[in-house]
């Protein structure tokens, strides 16, 4: 029975997290790595308590290639090659393209597009090697539309969705699938805090409004959560999607149905 080992890439809270926990129902070990080395080794610890399934925290910033090479190596002695891998890790900015500048776009870049680069250049040979793997990137519907106050994080994972297709056609005959889950608005902790940062520099009552106007466009009512995005994750990574590769998923409560 081939031993599955999971890598998640900003796993350590919010749709990483939920992913982990998905994953950890079928994988002989769990690699949860995040930018804070604390956070990791303590979603790691929960995990572990929860599931039984071995799991282990690493610190690495997708952004810098020379620690994604050294996380993988980190990951492979302790719990053996991924066989499935999960790109979560992300920042996003709420800003105006012409009040930007380019230090924002590339502190966007550097972990949405090159982040997803650098872990998918390390990784993806060992599966290649082995003839099995299940590649899931995070992109975002804001992506296939575009969105205000979103362009260059929607450019960053416009581009991921590009990498993730063109990849995905040169691997196809190797066993190893790549598929983009693509989010609309979910209530990870990240967008928690930017939401708590806006309601303090608008209002109450402006927020408010807010608010139920990004709920009008969401004919389920409701914005999403983790586990909703966790669960297609975890469904692309299973051997019941072994006729998936170059896909996008939209879990996104209908916000875009395109």
């Amino acid at each position: 029975m081939r031993k599955r080992v999971a890598m998640v890439m900003g796993g350590a809270r919010g749709i990483g997290f939920a992913s982990c926990r998905r994953l950890a129902k079928d994988c002989d070990g769990i690699a949860i790595v995040d930018i804070n080395g604390d956070r990791a080794e303590q979603a790691a610890k929960r995990l572990q308590e929860e599931t039984g399934t071995k799991v282990v925290g690493f610190a690495a910033d997708a952004g810098q290639r020379e620690e994604v090479v050294r996380v993988r190596r980190e990951i492979k002695e302790a719990l053996g090659a991924p066989s499935i891998l999960v790109n979560c890790a992300a920042i996003v900015d709420d800003k105006l393209f012409l009040e930007s500048t380019p230090e924002d776009w590339d502190r966007i870049l550097h972990v949405c597009l090159y982040g997803t680069m650098h872990t998918l250049h390390e990784f993806l040979p060992d599966m290649v090697t082995a003839g099995y793997g299940r590649v899931v990137c995070l992109a975002s519907d804001s992506a296939k539309g575009g969105q205000a106050r979103l362009s260059y994080y929607a450019a960053a994972k416009g581009a991921v969705l590009a990498l993730t297709k063109s990849i995905a056609q040169e691997l196809g005959r190797s066993g190893v699938t790549l598929n983009i889950v693509s989010p609309g608005a979910t209530n990870t902790e990240m967008r928690q805090g930017r939401e708590a940062q806006m309601k303090a520099s608008i209002g109450d009552e402006k927020y408010e409004r807010r608010v139920k106007a990004v709920l009008k466009a969401y004919p389920l009512g409701r914005l999403g959560e983790s586990d909703d995005i966790a669960a297609a994750v975890h469904f692309l990574t299973s051997d019941d999607a072994s006729w998936i590769t170059g896909q996008v998923l939209s879990v996104n409560g209908g916000w875009s149905m395109a």
